[in-house]
């Protein structure tokens, strides 16, 4: 049996007050508290832990089970609002622009139910508020502060502006892509630029090296697995007359396989180092993982899968090469994740742009797949 809730108007307005008030990843000081004080107005337990900013909260059920964690992100993104709301946000050069303000309503108005049902859990529903998603650490940090404890498994989900609300998502298959971001830095000894043969200027060795990398994919990847390799931004010298001593660049990789993510690492670095021997330098490379492929768990999406249709309408998942820190969770468990739909309108605007909008409309389908896949998950799990 699935449960279908009710989103009452105060829980609109929460949603309109946390988009209205967004915060950079670490310093959600204040939607913390807001959030804390949401869940203690319903009797929820929070756990005291050693974050700073996001909360765990404990909703004990009448039953016996596994722990089970259900988690929304509650950071925003450094860009200035032009969505036209009427809610939009208050902070100057800080917006919701992913929808993590669905995600923290939602997962409010699934602990209020939970907290009202506990006879329907089998066992505890661990609600996680989480920091810095947008920064590619948050979950990270959440697993080596300890404060989830031991769990059995982990529930997710992301709004996609894609799918209309009522709509939802789910595979066993990569849903989202790894994402590693990488810099590299070229040392050479800089000299004036009429006299160049004085010097052994990263220039050059920049340009060899941006133009073999374009190369891994498109002569090292099969063309059926999708992978990406961008350079996304270049610094190099600040005089017209001078040849500078060093010179970089910026980029990301995204990737849903493993053995494509070893390849790619390991020509990175061989075409990077190998070019700056050729031109007499050297080179520091920085290779930050920050996400590794999102899957959820084969065993436990099917049966949450087979709940969607008396609830929600089943789409196919749109596979996205944007990464998700959710990811990193599976250090702790099996995973199960739900793409949800949050606007689905023609012209509507991608995630991560100043005009983006998630309807309020989302917030029921977003709880009502949390309720649901968390009393399912403990239902195979127990």
């Amino acid at each position: 049996m699935t449960e279908q809730l009710e989103i009452s108007d105060d829980l609109i307005a929460i949603r309109h007050h946390l988009h209205q008030y967004p915060e950079l990843g670490f310093k959600e000081y204040e939607t913390t508290k807001f959030l804390r004080d949401q869940l203690a107005s319903h009797g929820i337990e929070v756990l005291d832990t050693s974050l700073e900013t996001g909360l765990v909260a404990e909703i004990k059920g009448e039953q016996p089970g596994p722990r089970v964690v259900v988690r929304a992100d509650i950071d925003g993104l450094p860009i200035h609002e032009q969505s036209g709301l009427p809610f939009s946000s208050k902070n100057p050069g800080v917006m919701h622009g992913c929808g993590h303000d669905i995600h923290m309503t939602g997962l409010l108005a699934a602990a209020f139910w939970l907290a009202e049902h506990r006879d329907r859990i089998k066992g505890t529903a661990v609600i996680l508020f989480q920091p810095a998603e947008e920064t590619g650490h948050g979950a990270r940090h959440v697993i080596e502060t300890g404060a989830l404890g031991k769990v059995d498994a982990l529930i997710g989900t992301h709004n996609t502006p894609d799918h209309k609300p009522g709509e939802i998502a789910v595979s066993k298959d990569p849903m989202m892509a790894g994402c590693v971001s990488f810099g590299v830095t070229f040392h050479a000894e800089g000299t004036h630029a009429g006299k160049p043969h004085r010097g052994t200027g990263p220039i050059e060795a920049l340009a060899s090296t941006i133009l073999s990398l374009q190369t891994i994919v498109s002569r090292n990847i099969d063309p059926l697995r999708p992978v990406v390799l961008s350079i996304t931004e270049v610094h190099g010298g600040d005089v017209w007359n001078v040849i500078p001593d060093t010179a970089g660049f910026l980029g990301t990789v995204r990737y849903f396989y493993k053995d494509d993510h070893d390849r790619v690492t390991r020509r990175f670095r061989e075409i990077v180092e190998s070019t700056a021997a050729a031109y007499d330098i050297t080179a520091d490379i920085k290779w930050d993982e920050l996400a590794v492929p999102l899957v959820s768990d084969a065993t436990l999406i099917g049966p949450v899968a087979d709940d969607l249709p008396s609830y929600a309408t089943s789409v196919p998942v749109i596979t996205s090469m944007g990464g998700e820190d959710f990811a990193d969770f599976q250090q702790l468990g099996p995973l199960v994740f739900g793409s949800i739909g949050s606007n689905g309108q023609p012209g509507h605007h991608g995630i991560h742009s100043p005009e983006f909008v998630a309807l309020d409309e989302a917030i029921k389908p977003t709880a009502e797949f949390m309720v649901n896949a968390l009393l399912r998950v403990e239902s195979e799990l127990a």
